[in-house]
């Protein structure tokens, strides 16, 4: 199988690449890189190239497409401010 075949992914992994790809694309990423990030997600998700069938591997990880878009810096359900030095001391 030559570098870079699709033939062993299922329909449903190539659905979920081209709409990850669409994604990229809206933000502004390059058809190129769009179609590479898609399809690094989808190997992340599934595990790479797999045949369909009732029960065959693990379960998908979701956390890939989760993930997706959001910028590094605070994780999210930070609390902003309340700094916890200087305060006074009630007794």
């Amino acid at each position: 199988m030559p570098k870079g075949d699709k033939g062993s992914y299922t329909s449903k992994q190539k659905r979920q690449a081209e709409h990850i790809e669409e994604g990229y694309e809206k933000r502004g990423t390059s058809k190129k890189e769009a179609e590479s990030r898609a399809w690094a997600t989808v190997n992340k998700s599934s595990g790479g190239g797999k045949k369909s069938g009732s029960g065959r591997g693990k379960k998908e990880d979701k956390s890939p497409s989760k993930k997706g878009g959001k910028k590094g810096g605070k994780k999210a359900g930070a609390k902003k401010g309340g700094s916890k030095k200087g305060g006074s001391k009630k007794k």
